[in-house]
């Protein structure tokens, strides 16, 4: 194993991360501004208002992406298992 093979597996981690948590973060994301426009029109400013839209967008969101997540994540564990046994023949 050599330094470059072991930057290009932890930008690919890096990547892996960004792609799996990126649908549930623009989930959250969205759901808590249009909150905050509702809220700033309303004037209404109950804490928990904020909150339980953006916890139910993410089961939400966990829900929709979770089989592609789950199948993101074991292509990824098939890879490094792949070229951990590469190496080790």
């Amino acid at each position: 194993m050599d330094a470059n093979f072991i930057i290009g597996l932890g930008a690919q981690v890096m990547w892996t991360v960004v792609k799996l948590t990126g649908p549930i973060l623009g989930f959250g994301l969205v759901v808590g501004l249009v909150v905050s426009l509702f809220q700033a029109t309303t004037q209404i400013q109950e804490q928990t208002l904020a909150f339980v839209p953006k916890i139910a967008a993410v089961m939400l969101a966990l829900l929709i992406f979770g089989p592609w997540m789950l199948a993101t994540l074991i292509d990824f564990a098939h890879q490094i298992l792949a070229n951990l046994n590469s190496f080790i023949q």
